[in-house]
């Protein structure tokens, strides 16, 4: 349960650190307007303020996601760092996994919300279930 929780706790941050890259620094180009349903050059104009914006905040969630399951990789049951590591994932991954509800009750794509929240909620459910 332990290998697992780390293992997606950092996948999670991996998905989440691509997001944010599409977000922030890809989202001039045409393929990334369709991965989030961007009409076009004139509706990507109006929105790339906001998934820049966006991106950071995904950003800061992967690299907690990252540092929590590193932490947890080398923590010693009962310690301090045990205790960091789980408050990391489960702060990081539970906002992942509920942004990922957020999505899918905006009317988003049921598979973004999936590839956005299942490995999160693995991470949560992992942690849970080693602590």
């Amino acid at each position: 349960m332990h290998i697992a929780a780390i293992v997606f706790a950092f996948l999670a941050g991996l998905i989440h650190f691509y997001i944010f890259s599409l977000e922030s620094f890809m989202f001039d180009n045409p393929k990334t307007w369709k991965i989030f349903g961007v009409a076009g050059p004139e509706a990507a104009k109006v929105v790339k303020p906001w998934a820049y914006n966006q991106g950071y905040y995904n950003l800061f969630l992967a690299i907690t996601a990252v540092i929590g399951s590193g932490l947890l990789a080398v923590a010693k049951a009962g310690t301090d760092q045990m205790i960091w590591a789980q408050a990391l994932i489960y702060v990081s991954c539970g906002s992942m996994f509920l942004a990922s509800l957020v999505l899918l009750n905006s009317g988003g794509k049921p598979r973004a919300a999936l590839i956005q929240g299942l490995c999160p909620l693995l991470a949560v459910a992992y942690t849970w279930a080693s602590s």
